[in-house]
């Protein structure tokens, strides 16, 4: 990815790169996004990344054996540390919406962070919130106390979290509001759209900066639409 593109998401917020991606196509009507809350365990920060994905159930044991979990577990972080570089873990658990196991919590999270991972978007359940690392996002479906019995099911898979289909390698941003994949066609183009959108809003939070008349405020929006998508 270009250097200047990954760090300007890195300093934008996903409704930034939602609209971003309606400037860049010149229409509304983009939908690869999460629908409904979501929960992140540090607000402030954002994951940017291509999608590293795996399936996970937590009810139940697993009907595998003791040695073939583990078999699958060390296949499923040798292809976490893996690929292509940013890159985020994607997690569908596939006991949603009644998800019970935290996958997510001191141990793993601490792992995918040094694997080079910049954070988890799961369905699923985190913990450990005042142990989790600092630059590494969890933005998940619930929090809870246990693991369960938490497993690896499959990876390197197409999953959906909250509405939105990951397949693995796409370039997802994820925060405090959900997450949303960038189409593979708007890659090239993103950059100069987050900015024209940056500019394109600055009409308005300007105008809206000091005392605001209705006459000033007209003048500003109408520009403002004249801008937008």
């Amino acid at each position: 990815m270009n250097p200047t593109l990954l760090d300007l998401m890195r300093r934008v917020d996903t409704p930034t790169i939602c609209n971003a991606i309606e400037v860049a196509q010149g229409t509304r009507g983009f939908d690869a996004y999460t629908r409904g809350t979501m929960l992140c365990s540090a607000p402030g920060e954002v994951m940017v990344g291509y999608a590293r994905t795996a399936k996970i159930m937590a009810r139940v044991p697993p009907i595998a054996s003791p040695a073939e979990i583990r078999k699958r577990r060390m296949a499923y972080y040798r292809y976490m540390s893996e690929g292509a570089r940013p890159a985020v873990c994607v997690i569908e658990d596939m006991d949603f919406p009644n998800a019970v196991g935290a996958f997510w919590g001191e141990i793993n999270t601490n792992v995918h962070k040094a694997f080079g991972l910049s954070g988890t978007l799961t369905n699923g359940v985190m913990r450990d919130l005042g142990d989790l690392p600092e630059g590494y996002p969890v933005v998940a479906g619930s929090v809870g106390p246990s693991h369960a019995f938490v497993h690896v099911l499959d990876f390197d898979t197409p999953v959906t979290v909250f509405g939105l289909k990951v397949t693995p390698g796409a370039l997802v941003h994820a925060d405090r509001h959900g997450a949303v994949v960038v189409p593979d066609d708007v890659i090239p183009q993103l950059e100069a759209a987050i900015r024209k959108l940056i500019e394109t809003e600055r009409i308005v939070l300007d105008a809206a900066s000091g005392p605001l008349d209705f006459d000033s405020f007209e003048a500003a929006w109408t520009a403002f639409e004249a801008a937008r998508t």
